[in-house]
């Protein structure tokens, strides 16, 4: 077994508004909300917030990252809730905790359930997360 119920894995990472822009554009999301203060500022946001395409990756690959140090991992399915906004300027907390292990032979590796979220800095679940992937050897 390559994960164990109970483990937990988590980062931080500090969002700034060119980092949120840039993203945003090569996602192909032009929405002003992410890229114009003097847009966001007109908003009940009040000023320019990250794209949900944006968080959700950092949290994905977060499991990626966790999993592929000591084996082989693929993404088999993810489902996000988004609670509140993430703003441009912000320091966010990535968390994941295993769930449950399941062996599956027919696969070749055990399949993890995650549950997830990412705080913002006032401590609140801004997104929460559910995701299964599929950890092996390394071959």
């Amino acid at each position: 077994m390559l994960a164990h119920p109970h483990d937990r894995f988590s980062s931080e990472v500090a969002l700034s508004p060119a980092m949120v822009s840039q993203y945003a554009l090569a996602a192909g999301d032009d929405n002003p909300i992410h890229h114009s203060p003097e847009f966001a500022a007109g908003t009940r946001f009040g000023r320019p917030i990250a794209s949900g395409t944006h968080t959700t990756a950092l949290l994905l690959g977060l499991t990626a990252a966790h999993f592929s140090k000591a084996s082989a991992m693929v993404g088999l399915e993810f489902w996000v809730g988004f609670r509140r906004p993430i703003y441009a300027d912000e320091r966010i907390c990535l968390e994941w905790l295993v769930v449950k292990v399941t062996a599956n032979n027919k696969l070749g590796g055990d399949v993890v359930e995650l549950r997830g979220r990412i705080r913002g800095q006032d401590g609140r679940t801004a997104l929460a997360a559910k995701g299964r992937v599929l950890v092996t050897e390394k071959l």
